[in-house]
């Protein structure tokens, strides 16, 4: 059987490369454009007082998310979703919610709405992993800037998230997908983590056959190896290496 030779040439095991740029825009509370390849996401935080009704007088805050793809994002124009989500856009920016909220401690941010946008500049595959991984980072440095300006006694992060793709093809696991073999890929999983490997969200898929534990496991070794890499690429651009 022959074996899936990467269109970029990196190793199965190898992410693409990973930028972040912290404070790419000047208004939002914290903006990161996160780099995965040629995936590009502006992520920015937004902060205003008060919560959802179902919050309200808990002494609690809230985070939510939203994710949009810009109509030039990919080689074929996309129409600008403006009074109906599509269902896909309406999974994702879930999933980036619920991700980057196993990252805080509700009760520590105080009753405050916390929304992360997560806007696609350019997408090669692996949007929705970029935008958690960047998410973070964007959050983090947002709540750092509250703490240094008092609006906070301390940031309420509590753990560190990170997301990444694994795919299977021709049986060999291969890690941060790119369009090419995102498309062809006979299994394709993404994978949001904390920083001590606790798994947060798998989402996971066989298009052709089907999928056994043993390669469950692999796909699963495989996102430990990358996302301990990513948390490790998150702490120096915020400063937190040791």
């Amino acid at each position: 059987m022959m074996s899936w030779q990467r269109p970029d040439g990196r190793q199965p095991h190898q992410l693409r490369p990973v930028q972040f740029e912290l404070d790419y825009t000047q208004f939002a509370a914290a903006s990161v454009l996160a780099k995965s390849g040629n995936t590009q996401v502006l992520c920015t935080v937004t902060i205003q007082p008060g919560v959802p009704r179902f919050l309200q007088d808990t002494g609690k805050g809230w985070l939510t998310a939203e994710y949009r793809m810009l109509p030039g994002a990919t080689p074929q124009r996309q129409p600008r979703e403006l009074m109906k989500l599509s269902g896909r856009t309406q999974e994702i920016q879930r999933l980036i919610g619920r991700s980057l909220r196993a990252a805080v401690d509700l009760q520590a941010m105080g009753e405050i709405t916390v929304t992360v946008d997560a806007d696609v500049l350019q997408a090669d595959a692996g949007t929705r992993t970029t935008s958690i991984t960047g998410g973070f980072v964007a959050l983090a440095h947002a709540f750092n800037k509250m703490v240094k300006q008092g609006q906070l006694k301390r940031s309420p992060i509590i753990h560190q998230i990170a997301a990444i793709s694994v795919g299977m093809m021709h049986g060999e696991p291969l890690l941060d997908l790119n369009y090419q073999e995102d498309v062809a890929a006979d299994i394709d999983f993404n994978v949001v983590m904390r920083d001590d490997l606790g798994i947060i969200e798998l989402q996971g898929t066989a298009e052709a056959e089907s999928l056994n534990r043993n390669q469950l496991n692999q796909i699963l070794d495989y996102a430990e190896k990358g996302i301990t890499e990513l948390c490790q690429l998150q702490r120096q651009v915020l400063g937190l290496t040791d």
